[in-house]
């Protein structure tokens, strides 16, 4: 998605210290997001959000449950307004909870670029770009890879990306044949 810089898997939204995945305790499983609010706004973001899963269904767990975390009160009020456009366009009540971001906590190595990760070959490459894995689970490059591999976004998206990217030449032919394949 043109204008996201970086996401990081993680926990968020309770109040017991230092979740992990096997001891979320409170916490729901999130997604942190860093865009640049040149190329796509908060509200953008949002519409992607609504329509990315089905917010209008019970939780089946607080581990898995829908919620939005704001920084501020001017993001609340987006979030609300939003909210409310999504029930008028579907006649249907929104379960997701919305609150303010108290601390997130950044999810075990394994979780970070999750289908980038689980593409053998590629992610080696792409990693090997980078000093440590902090580095690159920080990379914009990486957060679009994993969108791509995911299924999101278009082989023209990826084309305008992809000179941005400075991958190697053997990483750029994986990446369009299994994007073929994808899309």
């Amino acid at each position: 998605m043109q204008g996201v810089v970086r996401t990081r898997a993680g926990y968020a939204g309770g109040e017991a210290p230092d979740p992990t995945y096997r001891r979320i305790q409170d916490h729901s499983e999130t997604l942190q997001i860093e865009y640049d609010p040149s190329l796509i706004t908060y509200e953008e973001l949002l519409e992607v959000f609504w329509e990315s899963h089905d917010p209008t269904a019970r939780p089946y767990s607080r581990q898995y449950m829908s919620i939005l975390l704001y920084h501020n009160e001017g993001q609340k009020e987006i979030i609300e307004k939003s909210r409310e456009a999504y029930e008028a366009k579907t006649g249907r009540s929104v379960m997701t909870e919305i609150k303010a971001l108290d601390r997130f906590y950044s999810a075990e190595g394994y979780h970070q670029k999750y289908y980038l990760q689980n593409r053998p070959g590629i992610v080696e490459e792409v990693r090997g770009m980078y000093p440590d894995f902090t580095s690159f689970v920080d990379s914009t490059t990486a957060a679009r890879l994993n969108g791509y591999v995911s299924g999101k976004g278009n082989m023209e998206e990826f084309e305008r990306d992809i000179n941005k990217m400075n991958l190697p030449e053997k990483t750029e032919k994986n990446l369009r044949d299994l994007l073929d394949m994808i899309w």
